[in-house]
Order: structure tokens, then C-alpha cells, then sequence
């Protein structure tokens, strides 16, 4: 297979996940979202670590390096709504503007 069904994959991935965190207002779906943008860059670079110039490992190292923080992100940010939704009752994210409970 060429890079380019590689990328193309990657640019649809983005670009989903990309309206998801624009266009949803439920905070879980934003999350979502964004960890599917994350995998969209984690398959391009893994796609430019095998087709580069210089073949390496680099890219796949770097993707393993964001698999790592977009699971830390998505444990604080889970946990995180579960303490918003104790205290407001709800996920919604436009109805999350004030610190003062």
C-alpha cells in the first residue's frame, strides 16, 4: 500500500475528530474526539516512520510517546467530569463556564 491511503486515512480521522470537539456540546464526545485526532497523528507518523526518507523506528517511538500522555489525558479528563457531573449534574460542555459550584 502507498503512504498516501495511509494519509488519507489519517487526514479523515482528523478530520472527524476534528468536528467532533467543534460541533458537540456532551463533554464525554469531546473526549472522544480528541483521542481520535491523537490516533489520526499516531498513524502518521508510524506511516512516516516506515515511508520516510530515512526509515527508523523514530516514529513509532514518538507514537508510543502520545499513546502514553493521551492515556494520562483521558483518565484526568474522565475524571474530571465525574466530579463535575457530582457537583452540576450534567456533562454538558457549555453549561461548564464557572469554577464557583
Amino acid at each position: 500500500m502507498p503512504v498516501t491511503s495511509y494519509l488519507a486515512l489519517g487526514a479523515i480521522l482528523f478530520s472527524i475528530g476534528l468536528y467532533g470537539v467543534l460541533t458537540k456540546r456532551n463533554a464525554v464526545i469531546v473526549l472522544f474526539s480528541i483521542e481520535l485526532m491523537l490516533n489520526a497523528a499516531n498513524l502518521n507518523l508510524v506511516a512516516f516512520s516506515k515511508f520516510g526518507l530515512h526509515p527508523s523506528q523514530v516514529g513509532q517511538v514518538f507514537s508510543l510517546f502520545s499513546i502514553t500522555v493521551a492515556a494520562a489525558e483521558a483518565a484526568i479528563g474522565i475524571a474530571i467530569l465525574f466530579a463535575l457531573y457530582r457537583n452540576r449534574g450534567t456533562v454538558e460542555a457549555d453549561r461548564m463556564n464557572s469554577l464557583k459550584g
